[in-house]
């Protein structure tokens, strides 16, 4: 369950939801807003009389935004989440974006001195895994230059109209797991608002998921 844009004051009921109906992988982020409400869900979910399952059953990502990359914000932002969600751990902990907002030709700081910073939150067991979000084949290439841990995930917006086969094959290769972000399309993602393509009412989507008795969205996925 992803939750981007879900509502203060609602997204924790849908995260209780989602965990009732068998969801176990929750994908958060701090420049969401939410983490508070859910981690105040998670509190009553994975413990306690009201417990839906344990902890240990389910997975949980975190995202390191754009203005925590200097490698002594990195902590500190990986702990402010996993206060805000209540938990001990994360079991992935991604760089957000390949980009600190930063005035200048060059990234600052480097996206390499960022990673170990986020290679040593695995070392004190804040995480189990580390990944990035949003990076391109040169980008990744450039990280595995330096890097000690390979990105777990790539985490990218990826759909029939948006299939970037080169990304995929090129992670593929160097052991790194592709998710899909926005798998049925989005308006709001930079694809969305470049593009008036919306898959789940693209006309061939619609005449497959006919044909073969499905959802649009059962067919995107």
């Amino acid at each position: 369950l992803g939750t981007w844009k879900a509502e203060p004051g609602e997204v924790g009921a849908a995260v209780r939801t989602a965990l009732e109906a068998g969801y176990r992988h929750i994908d958060c982020a701090a420049i969401y807003g939410n983490e508070a409400e859910v981690g105040a869900t998670f509190a009553s979910c994975l413990s306690g009389n009201d417990a839906v399952c344990s902890r240990a059953d389910v997975f949980v990502t975190g995202k390191l935004w754009n203005t925590k990359h200097r490698p002594q914000d990195v902590e500190p932002a990986c702990a402010q989440t996993l206060a805000d969600l209540k938990l001990d751990y994360l079991d992935l902990y991604l760089i957000h974006w390949p980009v600190t907002g930063a005035p200048g030709d060059k990234l600052e700081p480097p996206t390499c001195d960022t990673w170990a910073a986020m290679e040593s939150l695995v070392e004190k067991g804040l995480v189990r895994a580390i990944g990035v979000s949003n990076f391109s084949t040169k980008k990744l290439e450039d990280l595995l230059g330096t890097a000690k841990i390979v990105p777990a995930v790539n985490q990218v917006e990826l759909h029939p109209f948006l299939r970037q086969d080169a990304l995929l094959e090129y992670c593929n290769a160097k052991g790194i797991h592709v998710t899909a972000f926005a798998p049925l399309g989005s308006g709001d993602s930079d694809f969305g608002k470049k593009s008036s393509v919306r898959p789940l009412s693209d006309p061939t989507v619609l005449a497959v998921a006919d044909r073969r008795q499905k959802s649009p969205a059962q067919v995107l996925i």
